[in-house]
């Protein structure tokens, strides 16, 4: 849904509470973390190496858990927890006059020794239809982040967007990835 100007924490805590009874808006859920998107989706997988430090792995999950790729992103999260399974939450992204905002269900939770993320589905009232994970992983000597996403539009303004809505989409990604990149930088 988008809203005009910026949206408040309490207006957004207030639409994931009422969010919570819905369903998702798609099927396949939880197709992000096992590898099967299905057709008639636009697909996106984006990773980075993290910073090569001793403690690269558990910055970068910490880093999911207090949602800092979403807030560099320059996304707003409500509630403001760590992601747990079936939580429902509100994402708002300004853009421009209006800020979109985006209601989802953590539908899988990934917690491993070197494996950390989750993934959250869109629900009614969302702009988009799909699901997006988040994943921190140890690989060889190094650690990486990847964000996977497979969307279609289910708003009109999203849909009349086009290119351009596939554009904020990709951008947004590159943010999230920067975001964590920094943080555990930091």
């Amino acid at each position: 849904m988008f809203k005009p100007g910026r949206v408040s924490a309490s207006t957004l805590l207030e639409i994931a509470r009422r969010a919570e009874p819905l369903t998702p808006t798609y099927d396949f859920v939880g197709a992000t973390i096992t590898g099967s998107p299905p057709a008639g989706f636009h697909k996106d997988v984006e990773d980075v190496q993290l910073p090569d430090r001793p403690d690269a792995f558990e910055r970068g999950a910490d880093g999911l858990r207090q949602w800092a790729a979403h807030r560099g992103a320059g996304l707003s999260v409500e509630p403001h927890q760590p992601p747990a399974m079936n939580a429902t939450v509100a994402v708002a992204a300004p853009l421009g006059p209006v800020t979109a905002v985006a209601v989802c269900r953590i539908v899988t939770v990934v917690d491993e020794p070197d494996r950390y993320g989750f993934a959250y589905g869109t629900l009614p009232g969302h702009p988009e239809q799909g699901e997006e994970a988040f994943v921190v992983e140890r690989v060889g000597g190094r650690t990486m982040f990847r964000v996977v996403a497979f969307s279609r539009p289910s708003e009109l303004l999203a849909r009349a967007g086009g290119p351009i809505t596939r554009r904020i989409q990709r951008s947004t990604t590159r943010r999230y990835l920067s975001a964590l990149v920094a943080y555990v930088s930091a």
